[in-house]
């Protein structure tokens, strides 16, 4: 991992940079861990796996042959409608979850200048500013505090009159 700040490299679990001591807690904790797989979840924070994709698509399948069945009957006629609720429903949850996992199987989308050969076509991204690779020039003529503006309470207290003692007192009288 390399520090946000000065570009030093870190290991991957460091929490600070080893060159400037940046805190690199935000960033190893936003960084994926290649070493374990994602694991798919649900909305109910269940894993997904392909029986169940295929079971939502099957159940959203036959509640909507149900649904046509009971328009053509005269006993469903006035609520076969009602039954194209949970057959949409599960159908599009199953279709969801069996896109989720191709998605998964395909693997990582591959950028330009990775090391998979694969590239995205068309031109560089000419509207965005070239990497910026030095921060703060050595041969600057500025020091630390000559930048930052002078503070609001400094030299507020000089007015005030000192007793025996060194301690302020008050206001002098005029």
């Amino acid at each position: 991992m390399f520090c946000q700040k000065c570009g030093g490299q870190n290991p991957d679990n460091g929490k600070f940079c080893r060159s400037c001591g940046t805190d690199l807690g935000n960033v190893s904790s936003s960084l994926p861990t290649p070493q374990q797989p994602q694991q798919l979840l649900n909305h109910k924070g269940k894993p997904i796996h392909w029986e169940s994709a295929i079971t939502k698509i099957g159940t959203g399948l036959a509640f909507f042959a149900i649904a046509i069945a009971l328009s053509f009957s005269k006993m469903g006629q006035n609520w076969w409608f009602w039954m194209l609720i949970p057959a949409f429903g599960s159908l599009g949850s199953g279709i969801a979850q069996y896109m989720q996992l191709r998605r998964a199987e395909k693997g990582p989308t591959a950028f330009v200048g990775s090391n998979t050969g694969n590239t995205i076509s068309g031109s560089p991204n000419t509207a965005l500013p070239p990497p910026q690779t030095e921060w703060a020039s050595p041969e600057s003529s500025y020091k630390t505090g000559d930048l930052v503006p002078p503070s609001v309470t400094e030299n507020t207290t000089r007015h005030l009159e000192i007793d025996s003692e060194g301690r302020t007192m008050t206001l002098p009288k005029k």
